[in-house]
């Protein structure tokens, strides 16, 4: 990733609270090749996601096909995952997409959009709505609907 993902991601997940954290956990990339087989890639990087994917957590699913929020719907489920829940894990899958497997086993699927999106930017797409939606529940002026 280039160094302003990075520099985004950090920034966003400084700006949380202690107790409430955004952490990052990546998988390899598996090697495409010109005749790769992609549902094979694409399976056998879900199983390695969800392998990634802490007990017990909610998942949820990035996916193109998955229920598109407002960012005033993304707090109201932040709230509710804050409640109910022990911490939620987002899935993002590589350049070929999620696995079935994934989505199935998600609790959830969300759609940043209908644009197709670069990895990089979804990184910092989530982490910046992450931290507003989080903010909105707080009351903090950084949201200005």
């Amino acid at each position: 990733m280039p160094d302003w993902v990075q520099t985004a991601w950090s920034e966003y997940a400084r700006r949380f609270p202690r107790g409430f954290s955004l952490e990052l956990r990546e998988i390899p990339l598996l090697k495409r090749s010109r005749n790769a087989d992609i549902d094979s890639l694409r399976t056998r990087e879900g199983e390695a996601l969800l392998k990634r994917a802490p007990s017990g957590f909610r998942i949820i699913a990035l996916d193109e096909l998955g229920k598109q929020w407002s960012t005033a719907e993304l707090a109201g489920e932040m709230e509710r995952w804050m409640r109910e829940e022990h911490g939620v894990c987002f899935l993002v899958g590589g350049p070929d997409g999620l696995s079935q497997q994934c989505r199935q086993q998600a609790h959830q699927v969300w759609s940043l959009g209908r644009l197709t999106l670069a990895h990089p930017m979804v990184r910092t797409l989530l982490a910046e709505q992450l931290y507003r939606a989080w903010t909105i529940t707080q009351n903090h002026p950084y949201h200005r609907a």
